[in-house]
């Protein structure tokens, strides 16, 4: 019996090594593979070893499986307790000034987190009225300026700047970064009607191209720059809605959060007359050298997040761009403190850094942005698997790192991914999808299979859901 067992397994392994590289080869062979870029590595997490492996080296353009890269370095570097706390405080160079000092916290008024958006300006104005020296009038400055102002990555593209999935990073973002644009459809002889805007945005205006179809699929873009109130929007809608909305990004989120805790804090009595964003000043002192223009004082309330590892699961469950982008300029912030310095080079930089150390090389590893959007970002299917490695066998956050992934066939993206799959529930991975992108990376586990993987397509003939199936079929052969 000692003698078959080995043998036994032996025949199991090349069986399902068979079976697995018959797969690889239907999969590179369909026909929408022709002109395509392909690269697959496939991994045992136990003795580290190859399984499967097809231009495993070749950088490939990664879309949304990057955010394993940006939320790995963030729990390895923050770790899963760390918050980001939002201060308010009185300037003590000016008695009459409240100043709002954000840290990046991407999470202020999410509908991620919370069902009412506004309850946080409830929490803060009972906290200032509270606290506030008697006067007459107050100015509120909001700080803003931790990132910067260049708060999209350079390499973002113009079709997706103004778009809620583009929204920029900055020191103060507020809901999501985002808007919802109201239309009625219901007229089918002319452009839809503009109906209303959710948060209202003073000053913001559209030039309105968008027609209407009958798919019933929402095939709008809002273009417009940071800080830019002209947004011009293209596309179709679906006719025939009393309400229908799309999204797009806020345009200057620190200085709508001001104007919000301002309606909140005239309504409470607290009289204020003024309200400002560092970014004028941040303008002068770049230019001019001047003197920062403030002093923090009294501090009167902190606002905390909820802690990294739920931002973490929101990033790897939903996609979220937004809160990516905040990862990885926080990363860069935490190794320069200076606010000149671009965090977002910054962040990049340490990415490379971390992992170099950590035994991994990043050759293979172009990055733009922390959340996949830049189409000249790119990593390698060998690179993905051995951070999933790491992160599965040498991190202190092994569990939560593999708990933020979606099971494949229930959960976020991944909900309808291997649904009907013998891998169902046994599959958590972060998937990547652009246009001419299809990419999935994560782990497989089943019983005693127990692997890593990264499957990524590039510049494929035919449809993203035709290569969805497509890689479905491929791991089910694992």
């Amino acid at each position: 019996m000692k003698q078959k067992m080995p043998l036994f397994f032996f025949v199991f392994f090349l069986t399902s090594f068979s079976f697995a590289q018959i797969s690889l080869q239907q999969f590179l062979t369909m026909p929408a593979m022709k002109h395509a870029s392909v690269g697959v590595c496939v991994k045992d997490l136990e003795t580290g070893k190859t399984l499967i492996s097809h231009n495993a080296d070749k950088s490939l353009t990664p879309a949304s499986t990057l955010k394993l890269v940006t939320t790995a370095t963030a729990l390895e570097l923050l770790g899963p307790d760390y918050r980001y706390a939002t201060t308010l405080a009185l300037d003590a160079n000016n008695p009459s000034r409240i100043l709002v000092l954000g840290s990046g916290d991407p999470t202020l008024g999410t509908e991620v987190f919370d069902d009412n958006r506004y309850a946080f300006l409830s929490d803060w104005t009972n906290a200032l009225k509270a606290s506030l020296p008697k006067k007459d009038a107050w100015e509120l400055y909001i700080v803003d300026d931790l990132f910067g102002y260049e708060g999209v990555s350079p390499q973002w593209t113009w079709e997706d700047l103004g778009n809620y999935y583009a929204a920029g990073a900055y020191g103060i973002s507020v809901f999501d970064n985002t808007y919802r644009l109201y239309f009625d459809t219901t007229d089918r002889n002319s452009c839809p009607k503009i109906l209303r805007i959710d948060p209202p945005i003073r000053g913001l205006s559209f030039t309105n191209y968008l027609t209407l179809n009958t798919t019933g699929k929402d095939n709008a873009y809002i273009f417009g720059a940071p800080f830019s109130y002209e947004r011009t929007i293209r596309g179709n809608i679906p006719a025939g809605r009393v309400s229908f909305s799309i999204k797009g990004d806020i345009p200057d989120p620190g200085l709508l959060l001001g104007e919000k805790l301002a309606e909140y804090l005239q309504k409470s009595g607290v009289n204020i007359h003024t309200v400002k964003t560092a970014r004028t000043d941040y303008i002068l002192r770049v230019c001019h050298k001047a003197p920062q223009p403030y002093r923090v004082g009294e501090v009167l309330y902190i606002h905390r997040s909820l802690p990294l590892s739920d931002i973490i699961c929101e990033i790897n469950v939903k996609s979220n761009n937004h809160f990516a982008e905040h990862l990885l300029r926080t990363i860069g912030r935490a190794q320069n403190g200076d606010i000149y310095s671009d965090p977002l080079k910054e962040g990049i930089d340490f990415v490379n850094t971390f992992w170099e150390s950590r035994g991994i090389s990043t050759s293979s590893l172009f990055m733009y942005d922390g959340c996949g959007l830049a189409p000249q970002n790119g990593v390698s299917p060998a690179f993905l698997c051995d951070l999933l490695s790491y992160m599965n066998k040498k991190s202190s956050y092994s569990q939560m790192f593999f708990n933020s992934l979606p099971k494949a066939g229930e959960e976020g993206t991944l909900q309808y991914f291997m649904n009907k799959t013998k891998y169902a529930g046994k599959i958590r991975a972060k998937s990547g999808s652009i246009s001419g992108v299809q990419c999935y990376a994560g782990y497989l586990m089943d019983g005693s299979k127990k692997y890593v993987f990264a499957v990524m397509v590039n510049k494929f003939n035919g449809t993203n859901a035709e290569i969805r199936r497509a890689i479905e079929k491929f791991l089910s052969g694992l």
